[in-house]
């Protein structure tokens, strides 16, 4: 049951004439994300370590805008650069060195979907376990102190 596999990265744009040339290249690109995440780990810039979007301060339409963009007002942008590039390595290992790309589409989108509602999930039970403890601690009548 052999088959080609599609021998090409990027979406068509690099092209490789065998498996072990398209290995090579694919580990040769995560390094290089690798290693971009290793040195701004290492140097932290001073520029990405301070947020560059401040709270919007006002009423209603302030208060929706803060909830719509709070994965981004209160990050600093060398964490979102971490999160994009650790996306970009999974989507790249899982693409290519376990042969997701020759998959059919169901398959894909099945393991995909799967990983998204599972993370929804578990945001969802962050959040509420997160509102019980911040109640439990903070009620008028809380039998559980502070004690850090």
């Amino acid at each position: 049951m052999a088959h080609e596999h599609k021998l090409e990265i990027f979406r068509g744009r690099w092209k490789f004439k065998s498996n072990t040339q398209k290995i090579w290249g694919v580990l040769a690109f995560l390094t290089f994300v690798t290693a971009i995440e290793v040195i701004l780990g290492i140097y932290k810039p001073d520029m990405l370590m301070h947020t560059w979007i401040s709270p919007l301060e006002g009423g209603f339409f302030a208060t929706i805008g803060n909830i719509i963009l709070s994965p981004f007002v209160y990050m600093k942008p060398l964490n979102l650069i971490f999160i994009l590039l650790t996306i970009v390595k999974a989507y790249y290992i899982t693409w290519d060195f376990m042969h997701m790309r020759d998959e059919v589409k169901s398959l894909r989108r099945m393991v995909v979907w799967t990983g998204v509602f599972l993370i929804c999930y578990l945001i969802f039970i962050l959040l509420q376990e997160g509102g019980y403890v911040f109640e439990v601690y903070n009620a008028d009548d809380a039998l559980i102190k502070r004690d850090f």
